[in-house]
């Protein structure tokens, strides 16, 4: 064979080997590509069953206006018993946590040295008492005798001015028994309201100063929330507005009514501070913390429960069913809201009358076909 043909039958080899393989290859990727398409085709056809409780309609609600109020609860009357004199506590026995009555003895301070200047006083003022009936006899004797002549005007009147030193010496006698019996008095520590003990402060067999707080009394009949509120949300609470308070540990909510708003800011932070008066909350104790929301107005606009809106992405987004499929749409939120223990929220770019899928149900793909139960437009 000669050389030419060599070459012809190897170029024939080599164009037949590459056309098989271009068959090949173009074979495979046939076929990857039918594979791709079967796939992309399953996933699209992927469905879920919901029930029309899982939608929630995108429509026109009321968004009541509320201010947040906060802080601790306080007894509208507590009083400290404080010792007005110095001396030995005596027969304290109340505890934290029981009853007094207005009025009710809780103590004495040791009454030895009190009773012994009572007792002076009373003493010196009786002293008093007969240096006045003295004087008093002699300007009676004086006075005749100036009458019949046997004595002169003088006279009369030295008698005069000894008998009014004398009474004005009873006089300062007697009111030094009574600043005796007033300190007297206050050995004795009576419970100026009615309440339950707060604090005890001092025990029996202690010596105590003057002014040294000896028990705390809370009255629980009457409570009242003092919440300091920024200026702008205080120009909103007018008096007589009502709010819904929820303490912690409690399970029931309690009334509260705006009955004082403070005419001056505190120093330092600004705030204004707002006085609730607290109704028919036997639960409570003094210095338990409180919160709620004080309606204030409320306004329309479109929203959903905020537990709808999905945050996995970068822009807030609704997962709406359309066509009987999911589809994502992109949302603006705005102001929030509590309605019946739910958090509302008021967006914008969805238009109303749109199935959204509750919050329950999870994160679906965009395209996945949605099965009901009832008609689509059902709403819940």
């Amino acid at each position: 064979m000669k050389l030419w043909q060599k070459w012809a039958v190897a170029g024939l080899v080599m164009t037949l080997l590459a056309a098989g393989s271009l068959r090949t290859l173009s074979a495979r990727s046939t076929k990857q590509a039918a594979l791709e398409a079967q796939q992309l085709t399953q996933k699209t056809e992927v469905s879920i069953d919901l029930m029309p409780s899982d939608l929630v309609e995108i429509r026109v609600r009321e968004m009541p206006q509320s201010v947040a109020i906060s802080g601790e609860i306080k007894a509208i009357n507590t009083a400290f018993v404080k010792a007005r004199v110095a001396g030995e506590l005596q027969g304290l026995v109340a505890r934290e946590g029981d009853r007094v009555q207005a009025g009710q003895i809780l103590a004495h301070i040791d009454p030895t040295e009190s009773s012994a200047r009572l007792s002076q006083a009373r003493q010196q003022a009786q002293a008093a008492k007969a240096q006045v009936d003295i004087a008093q006899r002699a300007f009676d004797n004086n006075r005749a005798l100036v009458a019949q002549g046997f004595v002169s005007s003088t006279a009369l009147e030295t008698a005069q001015a000894n008998l009014t030193a004398a009474q004005s010496s009873f006089a300062a006698a007697q009111s030094s028994v009574s600043v005796a019996a007033k300190t007297m008095d206050d050995t004795v520590l009576r419970a100026p309201i009615s309440g339950l003990i707060a604090q005890r402060l001092a025990q029996t067999g202690e010596r105590v100063s003057v002014d040294a707080r000896v028990v705390e009394i809370v009255d629980l009949s009457r409570l009242e929330l003092e919440a300091a509120l920024n200026s702008s949300d205080a120009l909103q609470v007018k008096i007589g507005q009502t709010v819904q308070l929820r303490a912690d540990g409690v399970t029931q909510a309690f009334a509260a009514r705006v009955v004082r708003i403070n005419p001056s800011v505190t120093v330092g932070s600004r705030a204004v501070k707002v006085y609730l008066a607290v109704e028919s909350a036997t639960s409570l104790r003094q210095g338990q913390f409180v919160q709620g929301s004080l309606l204030t107005g409320s306004r329309s606009a479109l929203a959903v429960p905020l537990t709808a809106v999905r945050t996995d992405k970068p822009q807030p987004y609704l997962q709406t069913v359309q066509q009987n499929q999911v589809q994502h749409l992109p949302v603006a939120l705005g102001e929030r809201t509590e309605v019946d223990q739910q958090t509302l929220v008021a967006i914008t770019g969805v238009p109303e009358g749109t199935q959204a899928i509750g919050g329950a149900v999870g994160s679906l793909r965009a395209g996945t076909l949605i099965r009901l139960g009832q008609n689509i437009n059902g709403s819940r």
